[in-house]
C-alpha cells in the first residue's frame, strides 16, 4: 500500500521545502528529510502532543531528529505546524545567526528539544527524555492524575546505529523498559559513500529484540501502515519500540533518489524542477498553498491539549499542593528557597570538622548533606558506585523503583553522560554521573554537548591524577583536566579539601547556565585552615590561602592534591603567597581588581604545581614563570613513589621559587 494523495501531497511539502532551503544556502542534506516526509507526517499530524504557541507546556510529547543532518525535516515541520519559525527564517537555512543553522541547535529554534548532529547522541536524548519521564511521573502521579505522561520520539538512521553509543543506550533503554520511547529508523540503505550493505550488515531487528525492545517492520512511504506501526508502538507499555521504515533517500526526485548523491548536497536547480513534475508540485519555490497549511497547522489542537492538561493540573494542586509546588519548582530548575543557608551551614560545618580525607569521599559526604535537600538529583555512575562514592544514604535505583534517584549506567560512559543531557534538557532532576577521569575520554563528545546546550549536569569524575598509583598510565590521567577547561561554559573544579569540595557541589547546583565537571582524589588531602572570608572567596574559582610574610615576592598557584605541596613549601619560605585555584573559569570571571588583588601583575615570580600536564598553566605564571606538573604519561607504582620520581614535591616548589627570585 502507499500513501493516499492527500497525504502525499501534504508530506511532499516537506519535501519542496527542504529541497529549496538548502538549494538556496547551497548546502545541506535534502535525502533524509524527503525519505522521511512520510513518516514525518503521520507522526506529527496523527500522534505528536505539543502545543506550538507554547513549546515550553511542561507535558507536551518530546521529538529527537537524531540524524540531525537532515534538519531541513525538523524546520519544515515546525513551519508547518504553526512554531514562530516563518517562511523567512526557512529561507535563511545555514546562514549566520539565522534560527536554521545547519544542524538543530537547542535554544535557536522553538521546538527544537535538543542539539544533534553527532550520530548516535540523539537516541541517547531520547533515552533520557524517557527516562526522565518515567521517573517523574513515578514521582508525582497518584491514583487519580497522571500529571507527567508524554511519549518521546526519536528518528534516526544507519549512522546513529552504526556508532557505538546507540549499542549502550538502547541496551539500557531495554532494561529499563521505557516504554514510552518510540524510535522510527529510516532504513534507506545509503550514506554518504554509498550503499551501506558494505560496511553496514548487521541484523536491525535481530540487535534491538536482543536488547529487550518491540520491533515492528513497515513500508515507510505505507502512512497506513506507520499509523499502525505506532499505535501498536504506544499499546507495549513496558518495552520501548523501533520501527523499521523501509524508504528511499531522495524520494520524488527522478535521477538522485535512492543515491548518495542527494544525500549531503543540493539537487540542483535542473533536478529540482523534474522533482517539482514527479511530485505535481506545480508552486514555485517555497510556495505552499492554503490548504497545505491548513492541514498541517497543529496549534489549536495544541492549545486544546494544554488547556485540558491545565484543567489537569489545577484539580492536582488543589489535592496534593504540596506534591504540585515541588513539581513546579523542579520544572523550571529553581532550588529550594532555604538551600543557599543550609548550604552554607554544612560548608561552615565542614571546616569545623577539619577532616583530611580524600576528595571523592567529601564529595560523597557533600551529597549526603545536599541529597534530602534535593529531591532532583538523579544521580548515577558507569559502573564504579563504590569507587566514585556517588552513592549516599538516600539513594534508590531505578531499576528496582521507577521512583528512584540513581541510576546504575554500566559500564557505558558514553551513553550515561548523553542520557544525562537528555534528562537535564526534560526537566525536573538535576542529573549528576561519575566514572573515573582517565574515561571521560569516553564521554568527551557529550561533555561538548553539555556545555554547547548550557545543560546543568554535573561530571563526577574520581581518581585524578597520578596519585591513584598501581594502576598505572593507562588509568592516570595527565591532559585531561586541561581538555575539560579548555571547553567553552564547562566549570571544572578541582578541589584541595572537604570545604572547597562542598563549595565546588554547591556552586554545581546552583549553576543554571551549564555544567561542572568535579574532579577528585583517590588519595587522602590534607585539610586546610582557613578563615570565614577565605572560604568565601572559594566560590570565586581562587583566593589567597597562604598570605605572605612580609613583601611579596613569588606566588604559588596549586590546585587539589597539589595545594597541600605548596602549603608545605609555603612554610619554608619568606615573601611567598599561596594562591588556591580550585575552578580557574570561575576566577577569570571575577572583575579585574579581584583577579588584581589575588594574582597582583606586577609580580612574575610564579610558580603552578598540578599533577597534570604543565601546558594549561602557563597562562598564569607567563613566560617568566615555572610549571611544576606532568609532561609525560605516568607509571605503575605507588603514589608517594610516582610523585617523587616526576618531580612534583615540596622540595621541588621550593627550588623553584627560589630561583625565580634569586
Amino acid at each position: 500500500m502507499t500513501t493516499p494523495l492527500h497525504e502525499r501531497r501534504i508530506a511532499n511539502a516537506i519535501r519542496v521545502l527542504a529541497m529549496d532551503a538548502v538549494q538556496k544556502a547551497n548546502s545541506g542534506h535534502p535525502g533524509a528529510p524527503m525519505g522521511m516526509a512520510d513518516i514525518a507526517e503521520v507522526v506529527w499530524r496523527e500522534f505528536l502532543n505539543h502545543n506550538p504557541t507554547n513549546p515550553q507546556w511542561p507535558n507536551r510529547d518530546r521529538f529527537v531528529l537524531s540524524n540531525g543532518h537532515g534538519s531541513m525535516l525538523h524546520y519544515a515541520l515546525l513551519h508547518l505546524t504553526g512554531y514562530d519559525l516563518s517562511l523567512e527564517d526557512l529561507k535563511q537555512f545555514r546562514q549566520l545567526h539565522a534560527k536554521t543553522p545547519g544542524h538543530p541547535e537547542y535554544g535557536y529554534a522553538p521546538g527544537v528539544e535538543t542539539t544533534t548532529g553527532p550520530l548516535g547522541q540523539g537516541i541517547a536524548n531520547a533515552v533520557g527524555f524517557a527516562l526522565a519521564e518515567k521517573t517523574l511521573a513515578a514521582q508525582f502521579n497518584t491514583a487519580d492524575f497522571n500529571v507527567v505522561d508524554h511519549f518521546t520520539y526519536c528518528f534516526l538512521g544507519d549512522g546513529c546505529l552504526m556508532e557505538g553509543i546507540s549499542h549502550e543506550v538502547c541496551s539500557l533503554a531495554g532494561t529499563l523498559g521505557l516504554g514510552k520511547l518510540i524510535a522510527y529508523y529510516d532504513d534507506n540503505g545509503i550514506s554518504i559513500d554509498g550503499e551501506v550493505e558494505a560496511w553496514f550488515s548487521d541484523d536491525t531487528e535481530q540487535r534491538f529484540l536482543a536488547y529487550g525492545w518491540q520491533v515492528i517492520r513497515v513500508d515507510g512511504h505505507d502512512a497506513a501502515a506507520i499509523h499502525q506501526a505506532t499505535v501498536d508502538a504506544k499499546a507495549e507499555s513496558n518495552k520501548p519500540s523501533l520501527i523499521i521504515c523501509k524508504t528511499v533517500i531522495g524520494l520524488g526526485s527522478p535521477n538522485k533518489q535512492g543515491k548518495e548523491d542527494c544525500h549531503g548536497a543540493p539537487l540542483g536547480q535542473d533536478e529540482i524542477a523534474l522533482t517539482r513534475q514527479a511530485l505535481g508540485w506545480a508552486e514555485a519555490a517555497f510556495d505552499i498553498p492554503a490548504d497545505i497549511y491548513a492541514a498541517w497547522d497543529a496549534k489549536e489542537k495544541g492549545k486544546q491539549s494544554e488547556a485540558q492538561w491545565n484543567t489537569l493540573f489545577a484539580q492536582y494542586q488543589a489535592s496534593y499542593p504540596s506534591q504540585a509546588e515541588q513539581l513546579l519548582r523542579r520544572l523550571t530548575g529553581d532550588l529550594p528557597a532555604d538551600f543557599n543557608d543550609k548550604a552554607n551551614a554544612y560548608i561552615a560545618e565542614t571546616n569545623e570538622k577539619a577532616e583530611t580525607i580524600a576528595s571523592r569521599k567529601a564529595s560523597q559526604n557533600a551529597l549526603q548533606a545536599f541529597g534530602p535537600l534535593l529531591p532532583e538529583l538523579l544521580g548515577g555512575s558507569a559502573d564504579l558506585a563504590g569507587s566514585n562514592l556517588t552513592l549516599w544514604k538516600g539513594c534508590q535505583s531505578v531499576e528496582a523503583d521507577a521512583a528512584g534517584n540513581y541510576v546504575h549506567y554500566g559500564v557505558r560512559e558514553f551513553g550515561m553522560t548523553a542520557i544525562a543531557n537528555g534528562i537535564a534538557l526534560h526537566g525536573g532532576f538535576i542529573p549528576y554521573v561519575a566514572t573515573f577521569l582517565m574515561f571521560m575520554e569516553y564521554a568527551r563528545n557529550a561533555v561538548r554537548m553539555s556545555a554547547l546546550m548550557k545543560q546543568r549536569v554535573i561530571h563526577v569524575y574520581t581518581h585524578d591524577s597520578i596519585g591513584l598509583g598501581e594502576d598505572g598510565p593507562t588509568h592516570q590521567p595527565v591532559e585531561q583536566i586541561a581538555s575539560l577547561r579548555g571547553t567553552p561554559n564547562l566549570n571544572t573544579w578541582r578541589p584541595a579539601d572537604t570545604v572547597e569540595t562542598a563549595t565546588a557541589w554547591k556552586s554545581a547546583l546552583q549553576r543554571k547556565d551549564g555544567p561542572t565537571a568535579l574532579i577528585l582524589s583517590r588519595q587522602n588531602l590534607a585539610f586546610q585552615n582557613r578563615d570565614q572570608a577565605q572560604i568565601a572567596d572559594i566560590a570565586k574559582g581562587a583566593y589567597i590561602l597562604g598570605q605572605e610574610k612580609g613583601e611579596l615576592k613569588a606566588i604559588i598557584i596549586a590546585t587539589g592534591s597539589e595545594v597541600g605541596l605548596a602549603m608545605d613549601a609555603y612554610a619554608q619560605l619568606e615573601g611567598v603567597r599561596v594562591v588556591s585555584m580550585p575552578c580557574a573559569e570561575i576566577f577569570v570571571q571575577q572583575d579585574p581588581a579581584y583577579r588584581e588583588a589575588v594574582l597582583p601583575s606586577h609580580i612574575r615570580a610564579r610558580v603552578a604545581i598540578e599533577a597534570a600536564h604543565v601546558d594549561y598553566w602557563w597562562k598564569f605564571v607567563g613566560l617568566d614563570g615555572k610549571v611544576i606538573g606532568m609532561q609525560s604519561y605516568g607509571e605503575s607504582a605507588p603514589a608517594k613513589d610516582l610523585y617523587q620520581h616526576f618531580g612534583i614535591t615540596t622540595d621541588a616548589v621550593v627550588a623553584a621559587v627560589q630561583e625565580l627570585t634569586a
